[in-house]
């Protein structure tokens, strides 16, 4: 079937798979009748007839030692479900919840615009598309601190894709973790279900509980690969961490028992049994005790069982049996525990689960920022390494959703030119990179100067290939680029020569400029300034030095100049001077003793006002 005959779904089929295993299928011995070699030589036909059956031999050993391992991880299935009521468990620890909780933050920091997931591309539509694709169909804002929330909880993120053949991605669905299962070219025959054609070698995914299968293309699993006994399974970031939660919860109860049954006070009530008979001493000192615990009451109006209590006795106090008559103080009360602030041995779990976490303890309130936070900046590049990590991992199925999104919108050609990032949460590590590059830059100056001898140290080139990293494409590529922007450079010299006259501020000239019968500078008739000093509208008698300040009575004003009727470039030229272009008539233009009549009144008024 030809390739334009073939469906969306086919030719998805055919990229991603089933039917595809991405070029990782195994060769095959063929070498009988029907395969044609031409040769007239017996060495060179057993030398190509041993090469293929070595060829056999080590693709056997090979899908061999890939079915072990895999069935490995398919045993590891149950303790992978125990783990993950673990992980359950764990979220309801307040320091495992709240680095969860900058797990996802610190990975989905917004930039400087206020997205999450920057899209670089070189085609603006490719940019476009993906945008659209990843902040109005996927919410990307909203659905991806969850998401990295659940792959750092439990290592897996299964997260189900609305596919539509004329719109790409459309959706998509949070799939329960715990019941989905990837299963992997040579797994099947190991899969928990027996229905599973051992015979197709592809990749897809099984719902357990509905009986459902999925392509590759239609599910993007997140997963943190950090183990590979646990593969095709990511690691949860709790893992190193379980053995010792179960510590701690084991430490912190044993804590809690010792206070509660050391901490409060008892008291020594002592009895005096006189020479009574030994037998009778324990029922009579019972009955002594039961008159300072509680009693059992029922109320007649309500019929309710009231529990009264005397306050003056515990139940934990001790009754002694004394027969000295000259006992002293029948009463003694015992202090409670004093070591009640010694936990060293719950800090140092403690300390322990935060290694295993990887959070510095200043996030999570453990832990004073001391002197100007040197320490913690330098935590934070160590914590940031961290989070790039999650990003990475994060990134990879991200990409394999903008992929499948533009195959199915026809860009086939255009899946590789676009870049996915997140942004780095650490502006500590940026601000290392910068000064780190500071200090090549230096090298790199000084290298290249010369010292006074007329001989640099090293050559520009090879400065560039061993300080800043250039390869010998890459210097080349430098010099072409720079002959270029010096070209650029002196055009812009040029520019006054070329471009003579612009005609952006050709609505101001008509206003302002010179008659071009006057020369620069000449005074017009009558005394009236120019049309470059007073915008060209005629005004009193005046000169450009002996300006009117008060409200005189203008001289008369020269004629304006005619306008073509229905020219409206007078007034669309005043609308970047006056902030309200209604003053200006459809028949005529601003009277310039008018205005000099209106400042000469807030003159006055000023001057009155400065008086007072």
């Amino acid at each position: 079937m030809s390739e334009n005959k073939l469906t969306v779904w086919q030719r998805l089929s055919q990229t991603f798979g089933p039917n595809s295993l991405l070029g990782q299928d195994y060769p095959t011995y063929k070498y009988d009748k029907s395969e044609l070699l031409k040769t007239t030589s017996k060495a060179e036909y057993d030398r190509e007839k041993l090469q293929a059956q070595q060829t056999y031999y080590l693709a056997n050993q090979w899908g061999r030692i890939e079915n072990n391992l895999y069935t490995q991880a398919v045993y590891y299935e149950p303790t992978r479900l125990s783990s993950f009521y673990d992980y359950e468990s764990m979220e309801f620890t307040p320091e495992i919840g709240a680095a969860l909780d900058i797990y996802a933050e610190e990975s989905t920091t917004v930039d400087q615009n206020g997205f999450m997931l920057q899209i670089y591309s070189e085609s603006s539509r490719i940019k476009s598309i993906l945008g659209d694709l990843f902040n109005n169909a996927l919410d990307i804002n909203t659905n991806l601190p969850m998401w990295i929330r659940n792959t750092c909880k439990y290592g897996d993120n299964f997260v189900y894709l609305k596919l539509d053949p004329e719109k790409g991605i459309v959706g998509c669905m949070q799939l329960p973790i715990i019941e989905i299962e990837r299963l992997e070219a040579s797994m099947g025959a190991h899969s928990s279900d027996s229905t599973t054609n051992p015979e197709k070698k592809h990749l897809k995914f099984k719902w357990k509980q509905k009986d459902l299968e999925f392509n590759t293309w239609e599910m993007a699993h997140f997963r943190l690969l950090g183990d590979d006994r646990r593969l095709p399974y990511g690691t949860s970031m709790l893992e190193k961490a379980r053995r010792i939660w179960k510590q701690l919860l084991l430490s912190e109860d044993a804590m809690l028992i010792y206070r509660t049954s050391r901490a409060p006070e008892r008291r020594v009530f002592k009895v005096f049994v006189g020479n009574m008979d030994d037998a009778d001493v324990e029922p009579y000192i019972q009955r002594f005790a039961n008159k300072f615990k509680r009693s059992q009451t029922v109320d007649q109006k309500t019929g309710n069982v009231d529990m009264r209590f005397n306050q003056m006795a515990v139940d934990q106090d001790y009754f002694v049996p004394v027969r000295d008559t000259t006992q002293t103080m029948p009463i003694e009360t015992l202090p409670g525990a004093a070591n009640l602030s010694e936990i060293a041995d719950i800090e140092y779990i403690q300390k322990k689960l935060l290694t295993a976490l990887r959070v510095p303890k200043a996030f999570l309130g453990f832990e004073e920022t001391v002197g100007d936070g040197k320490n913690l900046s330098l935590q934070d590049i160590r914590f940031a390494r961290t989070i790039n990590r999650i990003q990475k991992n994060m990134i990879s199925e991200l990409n394999k959703i903008a992929i499948i999104h533009l195959f199915i919108l026809g860009f086939e050609d255009e899946i590789s030119n676009f870049t996915l990032s997140l942004t780095n949460p650490s502006t500590q590590a940026d601000l290392m990179k910068i000064d780190v590059w500071k200090e090549k830059i230096l090298l790199y100056k000084d290298m290249v100067s010369d010292p006074g001898s007329g001989i640099a140290a090293v050559s520009m080139s090879w400065a560039k290939k061993h300080i800043l990293g250039f390869s010998d494409e890459e210097i080349k590529l430098d010099l072409q680029q720079q002959r270029i922007e010096r070209a650029v450079g002196e055009e812009l010299k040029k520019t006054a020569e070329v471009i003579t006259h612009t005609g952006l501020f050709d609505n101001l000239d008509k206003l302002y400029g010179k008659k071009e019968s006057e020369p620069a500078g000449t005074p017009s008739e009558g005394g009236a300034p120019p049309d470059g000093g007073m915008g060209g509208f005629g005004g009193g008698e005046s000169t450009p030095s002996e300006m009117p300040s008060a409200p005189e009575a203008p001289a008369a004003p020269e004629a304006a100049p005619t306008v073509p009727e229905g020219d409206d470039s007078r007034n669309s030229g005043l609308n970047i001077l006056l902030e309200n272009s209604g003053m200006l008539n459809e028949d005529e233009l601003i009277d310039l003793g008018r205005v000099q009549e209106s400042l000469g009144e807030m003159g006055a008024q000023l001057d009155k006002l400065l008086k007072s």
